[in-house]
Order: structure tokens, then C-alpha cells, then sequence
């Protein structure tokens, strides 16, 4: 008999639609981070991706800093009740960077162009025992210029 435990994943994104300074006006739209079913019953870990696209009047240079939601920076959590699952957010296909805010070994996503679409790439880290549910998170999006 094959038992097997899943949870629905996403990680929601959300910050102002537009953000105007006296030099530029600036606006972005978001694609959040979906993970599908997570198996809690291997040690698989599982990757997402997501999208934060910027559009600007102007090519003056940007910064986009994510935030921890619940967590921190280095150890993101989505929940579910009480119950807790690990992830992280990347700004590299290969998941070594996180993205958040600068701070504490993060990076931030630096830009020019009048617009650009950026990836985020999610990962769950295998052998996380859960129970099943939908878990999530909200992160906050911060663009700076």
C-alpha cells in the first residue's frame, strides 16, 4: 500500500501597483510563486516560479527587495494553522542567491530598463514531515529608486 501525504503550495506577492517619485513613475505586476503538490512522505524537494514584472516612464536604476513574510530572509515559512513549511525565494535559476532585502546575506534585484520581467525561483527543501493542507505566505514587494 502507497500512502502519501500533499500539500498545495503558493506564495502570494503583493506591494503597491505603482509607485511615482517626482522623477519617474514606475509600475509592476506579479505572478506568484506556485509550488503545486509538496510530497511530505519523500525527501524531494520541490521548486516554483514566479515573475515580478517593472515598468518604468524612465531607465533610471531600481532595486526590488522582497520580504521575509512569516519568517526571516534566510528561512521563509508557509503555514497552514500551526503547521509550518520551510522555503526560500531566489533570484537565480539555480537557487543559491536569496532574494530579500540586502540584509543579513540577501540580495537585492537591480534594474534600468524602462521593462523587465524578473524570475523568482522558489524552492521547498525534501524531508519536511507535514501534515496535509494549503499552506502560504505573503511576501511584500519593495521598489526603490
Amino acid at each position: 500500500m502507497t500512502r502519501s501525504a500533499a500539500a498545495v503550495l503558493w506564495v502570494g506577492l503583493s506591494g503597491l501597483g505603482a509607485v511615482t517619485a517626482t522623477a519617474a513613475t514606475c509600475t509592476f505586476g506579479m505572478v506568484s510563486v506556485v509550488f503545486g503538490n509538496y510530497d511530505a512522505l519523500t525527501n524531494t524537494s520541490l521548486d516554483g516560479t514566479g515573475s515580478i514584472t517593472v515598468t518604468c516612464d524612465t531607465t533610471d536604476s531600481y532595486t526590488v527587495a522582497l520580504s521575509s513574510g512569516h519568517g526571516t530572509l534566510l528561512d521563509r515559512q508557509m503555514q497552514v494553522g500551526s503547521s509550518v513549511l520551510h522555503y526560500n525565494l531566489y533570484s537565480d535559476a539555480l537557487r543559491s542567491v536569496i532574494w530579500g532585502d540586502g540584509t543579513s546575506g540577501t540580495s537585492l534585484v537591480s534594474g534600468s530598463a524602462a521593462s523587465t520581467t524578473y524570475s523568482i525561483y522558489g524552492l521547498v527543501p525534501g524531508g519536511q514531515k507535514i501534515p496535509a493542507g494549503t499552506y502560504a505566505d505573503a511576501i511584500t514587494i519593495t521598489l526603490s529608486f
